[in-house]
């Protein structure tokens, strides 16, 4: 894509326009898993307060969720974020909103339309929240994975921190080889091995990670 947004470029830029400015903002972090938040985090918390919001109704089964999320916990704790003063937010577990969401979609395929209703069903929950919360900025640990849209999702993000009154970190956290760097900083992590994005009760084949395609 020849004009394609150099979001990498533009999140540098932003930070230090912000730290030019003497700003250290609250900043929501949207995740869904320990492993993508490592290097995210990395990358953001000497620039910003964080605090994480956990949140993926498309996860399958409940016990999935609930131990992706306390391996979320763990990877804080233990990576020294939560003496820094990073928290993990779970918001309630509900997998009919993404049953909701994507009715009509079930045959979309893999990377189609189904997964820009996804994307926009989590970005939007986040930027509730940061609204509801007062912070000022949200972005999401998405970016990061070799297999979702950054442009899908900065475009989303820039859509509802305009709705919502907030900002949108825009981002690309693969780059500068953020993807390789979350696989080695979260080598003992539980990584997701089937998703629900198949809507239709498909079992996915991980493609590495906690990232999914059909098989």
């Amino acid at each position: 894509m020849a004009n394609r947004i150099n979001y990498e470029r533009v999140m540098e830029e932003t930070i230090a326009a912000l730290e030019r400015d003497g700003q250290r903002p609250q900043l929501l972090l949207h995740a869904c898993c320990a492993p993508c938040s490592s290097a995210t985090l990395e990358r953001l918390a000497d620039h910003f307060d964080v605090t994480i919001l956990y949140y993926n109704p498309n996860i399958a089964p409940p016990e999935e969720y609930h131990r992706r999320e306390a391996e979320l916990e763990r990877f804080v704790r233990d990576a020294g974020y939560a003496a820094r003063g990073i928290t993990v937010v779970e918001l309630p577990y509900d997998p009919q909103e993404f049953y909701t969401a994507v009715k009509g979609l079930e045959n979309e395929p893999e990377r189609g339309e189904r997964c820009t209703v996804c994307y926009r069903m989590r970005l939007e929950r986040a930027a509730q929240y940061a609204r509801a919360h007062g912070f000022n900025w949200f972005t999401t640990t998405l970016s990061i994975s070799p297999v979702k849209d950054p442009v899908r999702l900065n475009t989303i993000g820039c859509e509802l921190a305009q709705q919502y009154g907030l900002n949108y970190l825009q981002s690309e956290f693969r780059k500068k080889d953020g993807y390789k760097r979350s696989l080695a900083m979260s080598y003992r992590a539980f990584w997701q091995r089937r998703c629900r994005a198949a809507a239709a009760g498909a079992v996915l084949k991980p493609s590495g990670g906690n990232c999914a395609v059909l098989p």
